[in-house]
C-alpha cells in the first residue's frame, strides 16, 4: 500500500511538471502577441485546463495509456520506474527549453520499465509484442508525425479563410465547416457507442475467441480441444449478437431517448439477461484479489499456477450468480456457494458482498452508453463559431473597419482560441496520468477495472496540471512563441484553434498525442502561410529530433531505473 501511495504522489508530481513544462503550449501565442501578460495567461490557461474535467465524460486517453503494456507485465515497480524516468526527462528538457512531449515521455518510460521487467522474468529472448500493446504503441508513434501535420494543415486552412476580404464568403465557409464538424462528431459519437455496447455484451471478446479457435483448428484440424473451443466461441457469439442488434437499433434514437431509457428498455426486454451473471462474475472475482494474482503471475511458476487455478475455478462463479438473479438463492447462500467454488479471502468478503448487492446491469449499460456522449463538445464548437461570425459582422459590417479595430478583434478572439486549446491540453494530458494511477490501483487490487476509478483521481489530475500551468514554463514559451516564427493575433487565433480541434478529435478517439507537437505544427502552419522563409526551419529540425528521441531515451532511462529499483523492491 505504501508503494501505491508513493506512485500516486509521483504521478501527480509528474502531472504538475507536465503543466508547467507544457504551459508554453497553451500560452505561448497569447503571450507573444501581448493579448495577455504572462501571469494573466497562465491563470487563464490553468482555469480552462480544469474546465476540461467537466466537459469530457469519457476518459478514452486514460484508458489507452492504461493498456499500453499487457497487464501481466505491469507491476508497481514497473510503474514507479516509468514515472521516475518520465519526471527526469521532463525536467531535463524543461531546463534546456526544449518543448518535448510529456505524453511520449510517459509512454516511453512505462514501456522501457515493462520490457526490462519482462526480460528479467522471461529471459532476454522475450518478444516486444508479447509485452507491449503493439497497435497502441504504433498509433502513438505515428501521431508523433501526424499530430503536428494535422495541426499545420488545419491552421493553414483557418488562416486562408480568415484573411478573405469578403466577410460573407468567410462566414459561409465557417458555417459549412462547423456543420461538417458537427456531423463528424455525431458520427464519432455513434461509432463509440456502438463499440462500447459490443464490449459491454462481450461481442468483441467472442469474436476474438472465434478467430483464435479458427487459428488453432487450421494448425491442427483433428484437435478435439480446438474443435470444442471454436464451437463454444461461435455459440456465445451467436447468442449475444441478436441482443446487440436490438440495442444498436435503439442507439439510432439516442438523442431523443437518452441512455437511461435505452438501458431500461434493454433490461425489460431481457436483452441483458444472458450477460448479467457473466459481468457480475468478473466484478466478484476481481473484488476477490484476482487482479493481484494476475499481476504476480509472471514472477514465478508457482505464482502462475495459483493464478491459472483461480482463473479456471472462478469461471464457475456464474452458476450461483444466475440463481441469485433468479431469486433461487439468498445473498448469504450465494456467498457460501461462491466460497465453496473458490475461497473468498476474509479481507475481501465485505467488498464482494457489496458488489453483488449494488450490481445493476441496467445502470451499468446506461453509464457505458452515456460516457460516449460528446454533444457538449460539439455544441460548444457551434457556439464558438457563432461568436466568431458575429464578431466579424460587427467589426467589419456594422462598424467601420480599421486596421486597429481588426487587430483588436483578433486579440479578443484569441482569448476564445487559447481557452479552447487549454481545454484540449487538459483533456489530453491530465488523462494520461489518470491512466497511470488507474493501472496502479488495479494492479494493487484497490479497484477492479478502469470504470471503477474513484472520482478524486480525475479531479486531482486536472487540478495538478492546472497548478503546474500556473507555475509557467518561460524558457519553452520563448521557443514556442518567438523562435519558430513571429505570430500575430490573427495567426495566434488560427494556430490555437487548429491545435484545439486536433486535440479534441484525438482525445475523443482515445489517441494519446502530444499537445506540444500539435501546437508546434499549428504555429509552423501559420508561418508557412505567409511564406516558407517565415519559419525558422533550423529550430524546427532541432525540435523534431527531440520528439523522435523522447520515447527511446525515456525507455532507456526507465530500464536503468527499474534495474536499480529491483535491488530494493521485490
Amino acid at each position: 500500500m505504501t508503494l501505491v501511495i508513493i506512485i500516486i504522489a509521483l504521478a501527480l508530481i509528474f502531472d504538475y511538471i507536465n503543466g508547467f513544462h507544457d504551459a508554453a503550449n497553451s500560452i505561448a501565442t497569447v503571450v507573444s502577441t501581448k493579448v495577455l501578460t504572462p501571469f494573466q495567461a497562465v491563470i487563464w490557461a490553468a482555469f480552462f485546463n480544469v474546465v476540461a474535467y467537466f466537459i469530457f465524460k469519457d476518459h478514452a486517453v486514460a484508458n489507452t495509456i492504461s493498456k499500453t503494456v499487457h497487464k501481466e507485465f505491469i507491476t508497481l515497480p514497473v510503474i514507479f520506474s516509468g514515472l521516475i524516468a518520465a519526471i527526469f526527462w521532463n525536467l531535463l528538457t524543461w531546463w534546456y527549453g526544449i518543448p518535448s512531449s510529456s505524453s511520449h515521455t510517459l509512454v516511453g518510460g512505462l514501456a522501457g520499465a515493462a520490457l526490462t521487467h519482462a526480460m528479467t522474468t522471461k529471459g532476454v529472448g522475450v518478444s516486444w509484442g508479447s509485452v507491449l500493446e503493439s497497435k497502441t504503441i504504433f498509433e502513438i508513434i505515428i501521431f508523433i508525425f501526424l499530430a503536428p501535420l494535422i495541426g499545420m494543415i488545419i491552421s493553414i486552412y483557418i488562416t486562408i479563410v480568415t484573411i478573405m476580404r469578403n466577410v460573407w464568403l468567410r462566414i459561409g465557409i465557417i458555417a459549412l465547416t462547423t456543420f461538417l464538424t458537427f456531423l463528424a462528431f455525431n458520427k464519432f459519437e455513434a461509432s463509440k457507442m456502438d463499440k462500447g455496447v459490443q464490449k459491454f455484451l462481450k461481442i468483441d471478446k467472442y469474436k476474438a475467441e472465434v478467430e483464435e479457435g479458427k487459428e488453432k483448428l487450421a494448425a491442427n484440424p483433428t484437435d478435439s480441444n480446438a474443435i470444442k473451443f471454436l464451437a463454444t466461441a461461435e455459440e456465445k457469439l451467436a447468442k449475444a449478437t441478436p441482443n446487440y442488434e436490438k440495442i444498436k437499433a435503439e442507439l439510432a434514437s439516442y438523442d431523443a431517448q437518452g441512455a437511461t431509457a435505452i438501458a431500461k428498455k434493454a433490461q425489460q426486454g431481457g436483452w441483458l439477461k444472458d450477460i448479467e451473471a457473466s459481468r457480475l462474475k468478473d466484478d466478484v472475482r476481481n473484488a476477490n484479489g484476482y487482479l493481484i494474482l494476475e499481476s504476480k503471475a509472471t514472477e514465478s511458476a508457482e505464482s502462475k499456477a495459483i493464478f491459472d487455478k483461480a482463473k479456471k475455478l472462478t469461471e464457475d462463479y456464474k452458476i450461483p450468480l444466475k440463481k441469485y438473479f433468479n431469486n433461487e438463492l439468498s445473498l448469504d447462500s450465494t456467498m457460501t456457494v461462491l466460497n465453496a467454488i473458490y475461497p473468498i479471502a476474509q479481507e475481501f468478503k465485505s467488498k464482494v458482498q457489496e458488489k453483488i448487492q449494488k450490481f445493476s446491469i441496467e445502470k451499468a449499460l446506461a453509464k457505458d452508453i452515456e460516457k460516449s456522449d460528446n454533444s457538449g463538445l460539439a455544441w460548444g464548437i457551434v457556439i464558438a463559431s457563432i461568436i466568431f461570425c458575429l464578431t466579424y459582422i460587427y467589426v467589419e459590417k456594422i462598424k467601420t473597419p480599421t486596421a486597429f479595430k481588426v487587430a483588436n478583434m483578433f486579440k479578443k478572439l484569441q482569448l476564445f482560441s487559447s481557452a479552447a486549446f487549454s481545454i484540449g491540453h487538459g483533456v489530453n494530458d491530465a488523462q494520461k496520468v489518470m491512466g497511470i494511477i488507474g493501472v496502479a490501483l488495479i494492479t494493487s487490487g484497490q479497484i477492479q477495472n478502469f470504470s471503477d476509478l474513484p472520482n478524486w483521481v480525475p479531479l486531482a489530475c486536472y487540478l495538478a496540471i492546472g497548478l503546474g500551468t500556473m507555475s509557467g514554463g518561460w524558457k519553452i514559451v520563448k521557443t514556442m512563441g518567438t523562435k519558430i516564427t513571429k505570430v500575430t493575433p490573427l495567426e495566434g487565433v488560427a494556430a490555437e484553434t487548429a491545435g484545439a480541434f486536433t486535440l479534441f478529435f484525438t482525445g475523443q478517439a482515445g489517441i494519446p498525442v502530444s499537445s506540444t507537437h500539435t501546437i508546434t505544427g499549428s504555429i509552423i502552419g501559420v508561418g508557412a502561410t505567409k511564406r516558407l522563409s517565415a519559419v525558422r526551419w533550423g529550430v524546427t529540425v532541432n525540435l523534431l529530433w527531440a520528439w523522435i528521441l523522447t520515447i527511446p531515451v525515456s525507455g532507456l532511462l526507465a530500464a536503468l531505473t527499474y534495474w536499480i529499483v529491483s535491488f530494493f523492491i521485490k
